[in-house]
């Protein structure tokens, strides 16, 4: 257990340093959006094209893995949408926000860094899979959900994933991970200047994520209704990695899948055991859902220092 909270510890400790620095005035709150911004935009994208190009790409795609995370998470989403409707009469648009932060993890700022203390041979290629599966399946479907709930079930269904496609042609992470595979694929050997230069902003993404993390935290409040998104959070941080073991465990050997690796099903696993993710409060924030989603997020980054601790050691090869 000590070998664990050795991994947890500095993670959350940088989480808190961001949040110390951001209350005693030496960041603005704002200026974690500039730091996010630089992790989103340059950092992450380096390091997932690094993960993947210099990979064959027999290395890189991992259908029990993407099968096992994807299942997964739509059972998340389908199950926290029918309890929000059927037992908590929640309105379509809650419901459809109780979903994402329940099947949406917060993989790049969060994930990856713990990934890279416990299973680093695998974790960039993790980190890669799961860009595929939340940007280019979940956030789409679920943003179009939270339209056509907002136009009051007639909405533009085409529209909305049209604009989410449109959005995600030019999302960096997901040209990291289009050209990566590209790279991989045509088998080009990059020049040394080019994956010195990538590495050099590769390296600086965990720590500068999980800083801003800290600093994003300051200012959310617990006073919005906190006993109501309890469920919420423990079916983020138990349910969902259950759910992903459970497809990995039950569904894909009936498929005939081939299993993975112990390193694999450890990261699906703890990916899947992460807090929602970053932006999640900004994304509701569109539909009139930022306070119980912000709030949400607070407690579950506080409750993850326990079950993350709690998972690590399930997984851990000791």
């Amino acid at each position: 257990m000590l070998d664990i909270l050795a991994i947890t510890g500095p993670i959350y400790l940088v989480v808190l340093a961001g949040y110390l620095a951001t209350r005693a005035g030496l960041f603005a709150r704002t200026d974690m959006q500039v730091f996010g911004k630089f992790v989103v935009n340059l950092a992450l994208p380096a390091l997932i094209f690094n993960a993947l190009a210099q990979r064959r790409i027999g290395e890189i795609l991992h259908p029990a893995y993407l099968l096992s995370y994807l299942f997964g998470s739509l059972l998340m989403l389908a199950l926290a949408y029918f309890a929000g409707r059927r037992l908590g009469g929640l309105s379509r648009t809650r419901s459809t926000f109780l979903a994402m932060g329940v099947s949406c993890s917060n993989s790049s700022f969060i994930g990856f860094p713990i990934l890279l203390l416990m299973v680093a041979p695998v974790a960039g290629v993790a980190l890669g899979l799961n860009v595929i599966v939340e940007n280019l399946v979940m956030l789409p479907l679920l943003l179009a959900m939270a339209e056509n709930a907002r136009d009051g079930g007639g909405g533009p269904w085409r529209q909305a994933l049209k604009q989410s496609a449109q959005r995600l042609a030019r999302n960096p992470l997901v040209i990291a991970v289009t050209a990566g595979l590209v790279i991989s694929l045509a088998e080009i050997k990059l020049p040394q200047p080019v994956v010195r230069t990538v590495n050099l902003f590769a390296q600086a993404s965990g720590s500068v994520s999980l800083f801003a993390i800290g600093g994003m935290l300051f200012g959310l409040s617990l006073s919005s209704g906190w006993q109501r998104v309890i469920p919420l959070v423990a079916a983020k941080l138990v349910g969902h990695p259950l759910a992903v073991l459970l497809v990995a465990t039950l569904l894909l050997p009936l498929l005939g899948v081939a299993p993975m690796s112990q390193e694999l099903r450890a990261a699906a696993l703890l990916m899947a055991a992460m807090p929602m993710l970053s932006i999640y409060p900004i994304l509701a924030q569109a539909y009139g859902e930022a306070d119980r989603s912000a709030t949400a997020l607070l407690i579950c980054m506080v409750t993850s220092f326990f079950t993350l601790s709690a998972w690590m050691w399930v997984v851990h090869p000791g």
